[in-house]
């Protein structure tokens, strides 16, 4: 089922969503399933699977030599999705990058997807690779997540990359696009933020999920700033818990975002890890009544591989 359809089923209550990391190749499902069992009691109607980009890793060879080879080191996110659908009986949604994908290899993705019963996809540029200052598009694929939209758009209608083809059973993909509350790294202003989201969401996307926020606020602006530009799909919030003592450096990094100055104290006083995931706990709970109260569609978990503070989250807020 499309992610708009589990929203408009819902009636106007709050649905709880959360999203995973493929394991690393090598490792064993399990483990994903161990994570993920602990949540279904909320119910969620879908799982978001991320896709990880290419990387260079170096093989020693004689004399001390190294050989630089490109690889995947979490590959797997379309058959993680079968596999999420049809044991827990949830719709899954694969990330579909721009970085490192060809337009045929999206386009093979996608019918693989199609075949797999998988309604739902997120389309995302995806991160510049770590040796790169500035994103760098695959030769032969996209460079904005707005024209992988448009190629999904036009799967939807039977057209395919080199020919239209005659057939009954065309896919038709819900889309995902994500949006950000503290504009894109990238971006020099929210206002030209925010223009770039009316052009995914105009080529063809049906829900927003938000970059993760601390400040519910920057949030309901957000909003409000994406519905005066006529953006009128569901706009999704996503929210992660602060872990370890470390995310008030790592998370402005990375993510280029603010944190409220009442998280940060409240982390500054803790003296170990445990202390600053349950301050991570009851911020994440407040942030989510509040959303839940203003009426969001829906409250997106990033869990990344761990379940333990979201399941607590989630106990007290649906």
């Amino acid at each position: 089922m499309k992610v708009t359809d589990h929203i408009k089923q819902a009636k106007g209550k709050t649905l709880f969503s959360f999203e995973i990391v493929p394991p690393q190749k090598g490792q064993n499902i399990q483990e994903l399933y161990d994570n993920i069992n602990p949540l279904m009691e909320f119910k969620p109607p879908f799982i978001d699977v991320t896709t990880s980009r290419e990387e260079f890793v170096y093989i020693p060879k004689e004399k001390g030599l190294l050989e630089q080879k490109i690889t995947r080191m979490r590959p797997g996110t379309v058959g993680i999705c079968a596999s999420l659908k049809y044991k827990y009986n949830v719709d899954a949604i694969p990330h579909v990058l721009c970085g490192g994908f060809t337009k045929e290899e999206t386009e093979y993705l996608l019918v693989d997807c199609h075949y797999l019963g998988l309604d739902n996809v997120m389309a995302l540029r995806g991160d510049a690779m770590k040796h790169e200052k500035y994103f760098e598009p695959t030769a032969g694929g996209h460079q904005y997540a707005r024209e992988l939209v448009m190629q999904i758009s036009d799967l939807n209608k039977g057209k395919y990359l080199h020919e239209i083809m005659e057939t009954l059973y065309k896919p038709d993909f819900c889309i995902g696009v994500a949006g950000y509350p503290e504009k894109h790294m990238e971006s020099p202003s929210l206002d030209a933020d925010l223009r770039r989201l009316k052009e995914k969401i105009d080529a063809g996307a049906d829900y927003v999920v938000t970059q993760m926020f601390f400040d519910n606020q920057k949030f309901f602006e957000f909003v409000d700033k994406a519905r005066s530009m006529g953006i009128t799909v569901p706009i999704i919030p996503g929210i992660k818990p602060m872990a370890i003592k470390r995310h008030l450096q790592v998370l402005p990094q990375v993510f280029k975002l603010d944190l409220p100055e009442a998280l940060i104290s409240e982390v500054e006083k803790c003296t170990n890890n445990d202390q600053v995931r349950q301050v991570g706990i009851e911020w994440s709970i407040a942030q989510s009544k509040e959303l839940v109260a203003k009426g969001v569609p829906v409250v997106h978990f990033y869990s990344m591989g761990k379940s333990d503070n979201i399941k607590a989250i989630a106990k007290e807020v649906f």
